[in-house]
């Protein structure tokens, strides 16, 4: 054992102790955040267009400023593009993240020089918490490795610009610089099958302790590994005991991932994105992740119930309820301001408060009034496959309105690994979880409106094909597990297994 894993520890007690602080006093953090960020930002373009030298409080503050997505802020981004400074926060950002936008095309999220330390301060600490939860920090002296986009920036009127991963790639500390993977020229492949052969290459006779990144590309780098040796992971990489992730939820790939491995492990769950790093997981044995009450964003929720209603609910922290679906809305030291960032969250405990997200609000199936969400679907698989060896590498949820025959009926699109021996048996498991969480499906089903869902097998590695063919291969390109409209679904017909 270093000296370097020895001192880990203390190290690793002492800031687990300062983020108690702030989780103990949850409404006064984020008052005082509320507070900072209204007195830094008055004078702004922003802050001018929305008097905030006259708000005093919450209340004044919805009053002033709308929900808004990236649209509703774009004048003020495209500014800031041009060259301009104090617009939407003080001076111009460090970065600008850019990540995709359905509507929107690409959408560039400033990063300041008080947010960026959030980001970095977030994923160290989740790291700490486990280090204390398992007094143990041997896995800094071996290797770790983060799936990432590529670290090269290009500029915009001074201001640097590219993907988030990339950008965080500039931060690694000097202590951790001679164990990360992969090497700077391997980041910096911009073709995914290109990269993820050369990370192979780079990590395949390391110590490998810590393996980060979307669980369906370190699942094509495992894949990649097993094909080449003939070895499972945990046999390449003795020491490797635990995995971080964001971006998915991972129960649906457990399965999946410890077949690959060899071996039960540890997970650690960040919610990290372009805007702010919003939460991460602070423990093995509680569920959720511990909300960032402390890093700069005053948080605000609408129920998804109501998101879509004309004058929907907008509350602040200290009146959300465990159980709630909620959209998130954050206001940051970056200078977004009732900004939906577009996901759902559930609170898990609100002491501390904690979350799990459970999907997007723009991703749902209510083709029939039936409003099916993200955390259902992943339900309704995990159930299927409990106390099975089935494995599912990947899939989505489209209705089908106009069959050629016979009632409409939601159509499963799943790529298995291990299928089921009777895939119809399958089904009815997964339809029946379907019909235990939803009532409006339950009734669309008795009331012959809808029939019971259809699985569709995709055939090995379909996923990536398709994602090949729409140009988002690799990096943090994700595939939304529903949608309400056949635009992936369509397309996806051409990769399925010919029965």
């Amino acid at each position: 054992m270093s000296i370097k894993s020895i001192l880990a520890i203390p190290f690793a007690k002492i800031a687990t102790k300062k983020v108690y602080k702030w989780t103990n006093k949850p409404h006064e953090t984020q008052e005082k955040v509320f507070k900072h960020l209204i007195s830094a930002a008055k004078n702004t373009a922003f802050g001018k267009d929305h008097n905030f030298e006259t708000i005093q409080n919450y209340d004044d503050f919805k009053k002033q400023v709308k929900v808004q997505d990236y649209e509703g802020l774009r004048k003020y981004v495209d500014r800031i593009i041009a060259g301009e400074s104090d617009v939407l926060w003080k001076g111009k950002p460090l970065y600008f993240a850019k990540t995709s936008g359905t509507t929107s095309g690409a959408k560039y999220i400033p990063i300041t020089k008080e947010s960026m330390p959030t980001h970095i301060k977030a994923a160290r600490n989740a790291l700490l918490f486990y280090i204390v939860a398992k007094n143990n920090a041997s896995f800094v002296d071996g290797k770790m490795i983060f799936l990432q986009g590529s670290p090269i920036l290009s500029d915009k009127k001074g201001v640097k610009l590219g993907r988030l991963s990339g950008i965080v790639a500039h931060y690694v500390p000097k202590y951790l610089q001679k164990n990360r993977l992969p090497s700077w020229e391997t980041n910096c492949i911009e073709d995914w099958d290109t990269k993820v052969n050369a990370v192979v290459e780079e990590t395949i006779h390391e110590d490998m302790t810590v393996i980060s990144g979307i669980p369906s590309w370190v699942q094509m780098y495992f894949e990649k590994l097993i094909e080449k040796t003939g070895k499972k992971v945990a046999e390449l990489f003795p020491n490797f005991n635990f995995f971080i992730y964001g971006g998915v939820n991972f129960e649906p790939y457990k399965n999946k991932f410890e077949t690959l491995i060899g071996k039960k492990i540890d997970y650690i769950e960040l919610y990290p994105a372009s805007e702010g790093f919003i939460a991460y997981q602070d423990s093995q044995t509680e569920k959720g992740m511990l909300l960032q009450l402390d890093s700069g964003i005053f948080y605000e929720f609408i129920p998804a119930s109501e998101f879509f209603d004309e004058n929907p609910t907008r509350i602040s922290l200290k009146d959300v309820k465990i159980g709630v679906n909620y959209v998130i809305i954050l206001n940051t030291t970056a200078g977004l301001w009732g900004y939906n960032i577009g996901d759902t969250v559930e609170f898990t405990a609100t002491k501390p408060y904690r979350i799990k997200v459970t999907g997007r609000i723009k991703h749902f199936i209510s083709a029939f009034g039936e409003h099916v969400i993200g955390k259902e679907v992943e339900k309704a698989l995990n159930d299927a496959i409990k106390g099975t060896d089935i494995n599912i590498s990947e899939f989505t949820v489209a209705p089908q309105v106009n069959p050629e025959s016979g009632l409409p009926y939601h159509e499963w699109f799943i790529e298995f690994e291990n299928e089921p021996e009777d895939i119809n048996d399958f089904a009815q498991k997964v339809d029946a979880s379907m019909r235990a969480q939803n009532i409006y499906y339950f009734d669309l089903i008795e009331g012959k409106i809808l029939r019971t869902l259809v699985i569709r097998k995709v055939k090995k590695g379909g996923f990536h094909e398709y994602m090949k063919s729409i140009g988002k291969f690799g990096g943090q390109n994700k595939i939304p597990q529903l949608s309400d409209n056949r635009k992936i679904a369509d397309v996806l017909t051409n990769f399925l297994i010919e029965e």
